[in-house]
């Protein structure tokens, strides 16, 4: 695989887990907001982060590294998704906030 190319993929699979990671809490707080589900929300989005970051990791292998198999992608996916999901977090808060709220 050419250098521009692992490069390429593992700026594009950052970049989408990134978007994944804003919307996946509230989407999953959408689904799980309700009367006993409420202390599912984190653990479903983490576990959804997860698997998405490995589809896209499968997808991508790049991400991984330039000699990356499938499967190393997979894995180094859904632990970027799941880094994402905690960066997703920060970034939306500091949408839902403000600098001056935090």
């Amino acid at each position: 695989m050419a250098t521009a190319s692992v490069a390429g993929q593992r700026w594009t699979a950052v970049l989408i887990l990134l978007v994944l990671g804003v919307f996946s809490l509230p989407v999953t707080a959408f689904f799980f907001d309700g009367e006993g589900s409420e202390n599912w929300i984190i653990p479903v989005a983490v576990v959804v982060m997860a698997v998405l970051g490995a589809v896209v990791g499968s997808l991508l292998p790049g991400i991984a590294g330039p000699d990356a198999t499938q499967q190393r992608g997979a894995l180094i996916g859904a632990v970027v998704g799941v880094v994402m999901l905690v960066l997703g977090l920060v970034v939306f808060f500091l949408l839902l906030s403000g600098f001056d709220g935090a």
